[in-house]
Parts: structure tokens; sequence; C-alpha cells
């Protein structure tokens, strides 16, 4: 029933190097860094390779996004670690990485009524005057998807891919055995 896989739009990761860091000294030493704390308590950097952008704490906590698989998140907590030894940083351990959140999509290949999603669904949110897609909260396993009556979704929430491809299962059955499919 699905039109196309389910690709990998975001991953958001948390890094931590388990101490303080000086975010004066990163915002001098990192390319692209900047910092100022009267607007944001951390240093904003761009990272080229993998393409992410991070948010740097004096915590030693640092948040990464832009990603597009858990991999690149992993090899980003990498490559940030080397960067701040590589301009002088001392680190006492390699980063701890753990992913958040990943943002998915897929195309049903169907199209979908979203009034009647609305109605029959438990856990949705429907207001096409203010936004054109609706927004269905599935308990278990727990995700968070915005479908649209083209077939396309989006799902949020999980943390991991394997993870959106079974509450993408889950909602196709559900919507399936409720008739809610619709073809083109």
């Amino acid at each position: 029933m699905l039109r196309s896989g389910v690709e990998i739009q975001n991953v958001v990761a948390s890094v931590s190097f388990d101490q303080q860091l000086d975010l004066e000294t990163i915002s001098r030493t990192l390319p692209t860094a900047k910092y100022n704390p009267e607007e944001f308590p951390g240093v904003i950097y761009h990272a080229r390779k993998p393409k992410a952008s991070m948010l740097i704490f004096s915590s030693g906590k640092i948040v990464c996004s832009g990603m597009k698989s858990e991999r690149q998140a992993k090899r980003a907590a990498s490559n940030i670690a080397y960067e701040l030894k590589n301009n002088g940083i001392v680190l006492i351990r390699e980063p701890f990485v753990e992913i958040e959140n990943i943002v998915a999509s897929a195309d049903l290949g169907v199209k979908l009524s979203l009034e009647d999603l609305a109605y029959t669904l438990e856990g949705t949110f429907y207001a096409p005057e203010q936004f054109p897609g609706l927004i269905y909260r599935l308990r278990e396993p727990k995700a968070t998807f915005i479908i649209f009556t083209t077939g396309k979704v989006v799902c949020t929430g999980v943390r991991r891919k394997r993870d959106a491809l079974k509450a993408l299962e889950v909602l196709k059955a559900s919507l399936k055995s409720k008739n809610l499919l619709y073809e083109p």
C-alpha cells in the first residue's frame, strides 16, 4: 500500500560530554560559531559534514539536528568532539549520543477523507481553517502523525527508523480496518 518508502527528514540527537564547557573559547575557536549570551544561552554552530545544526551549552550538552540518519547523528557528535579537541578544548571522555526524535515521511498511495478520520479515530485534531493536515496521536507505538488528504504522512515522536516503520504499519492497519482508505 505504501507508494514510497519511509524517508527520514530530520534526526534530533542530544550529545553529552558530562563536563562543563567554556562557551567563550568555543565561540572563538569554531568557524561559523555564534554566541550572544544575552540572546541565547548557548553557542549556535553549523557543521558541514555531516550537515547539522548544533546548540552547545556550558553544561556539556549539545542538541544536534538536521541529520538524515542515526549514523549521521553519531558521526556529527564524533566530529564536534574532534573539532573541539583540535582547537584546544580538553574533553575528559567521548560523547554520549542519544537520539531524541526522528521526523519521517511516507506516501500511503491512497486518498484520505480527513473529516472521516477525525470522526472515527481517537486522538485526532483537525482544524482545516488553520492547517490542511490532521494530527493523529498514536498510543502504541507512541508516535504522532500529520496526515494529508493526498495520503502523504509525516511521523514524529519516534527514536528509531524501525519505530517509524512500525507506527506506520499500525496506522495503515487501523485505517484499513475502519474502511478509511480510498483509491485515488
